[in-house]
């Protein structure tokens, strides 16, 4: 009988024991799948990809709070050879207020336009940097920068090439706006983002030369769709 009743508690003892067991598996396995699963899946799937995107979602976004928010200290600069982007940064100015500047060479350009055009051209072709007889004090104090120019063999006229290679545009708003006669911006948003790598470039307007002096319907409803205008 005693050795029955042995018997019998060692069979209840194992099968108390083996439930112990199960449980804390099972427990273990809850916690590991309510836990660190979680913790893991949302370090990748939350907070790694936010952390990928952060910089760039938060910095345009910083960026846009800082134009929306911010005051707006602007500064419309140009280069003009005929006059034609001198109208438009004018119409511009007069739209947005703050501060105009026109960027002028040492050495002026010719008047005659076969001469201008060769020299535009061989200056690209050199990659030339005219210097610059006008300076801009305390860029530091602006935050947001119209720069006009023409289109200049595809792209901007080197004096603005020395113009934006001058100054520190990082963390500014940089707006391109152009005159050509059949080519539009071309490739000098591409030229200015390569050369301000740290600033925001907002959409440019480009309008022809032979269009500049009816064109304050387009330079106005250009800033309404930049947000500097309302």
């Amino acid at each position: 009988m005693k050795k029955i009743s042995a018997f019998a508690l060692i069979i209840l003892m194992g099968l108390f024991l083996a439930a112990c067991g199960c449980t804390d598996s099972d427990t273990t396995k809850v916690d590991v799948n309510s836990t660190q699963p979680e913790t893991q899946n949302n370090s990748p799937s939350i907070t790694v990809p936010e952390k990928t995107n952060s910089p760039n979602t938060e910095t345009e976004s910083e960026n846009h709070t800082q134009t929306d928010s911010a005051p707006k200290k602007i500064l419309v600069a140009y280069f003009s050879h005929t006059g034609n982007t001198r109208v438009i940064a004018n119409q511009i100015h007069e739209k947005v207020g703050g501060d105009i500047f026109e960027i002028v060479t040492v050495n002026p350009y010719p008047t005659d336009y076969d001469s201008v055009v060769d020299q535009a051209k061989q200056e690209q072709e050199d990659n030339y940097r005219p210097q610059l007889k006008t300076k801009v004090e305390n860029i530091d104090s602006y935050n947001v920068v119209f720069i006009g120019y023409p289109n200049w063999w595809g792209t901007m006229p080197m004096p603005v090439f020395s113009f934006l290679e001058e100054y520190d545009f990082s963390g500014k708003t940089i707006i391109p706006f152009c005159t050509h006669e059949g080519s539009g911006l071309g490739r000098s948003v591409e030229d200015i983002t390569e050369l301000c790598p740290q600033s925001t470039i907002l959409d440019g307007l480009a309008i022809r030369g032979s269009s500049v002096k009816t064109a304050q319907d387009d330079v106005s409803e250009w800033l309404r769709e930049i947000g500097m205008t309302e």
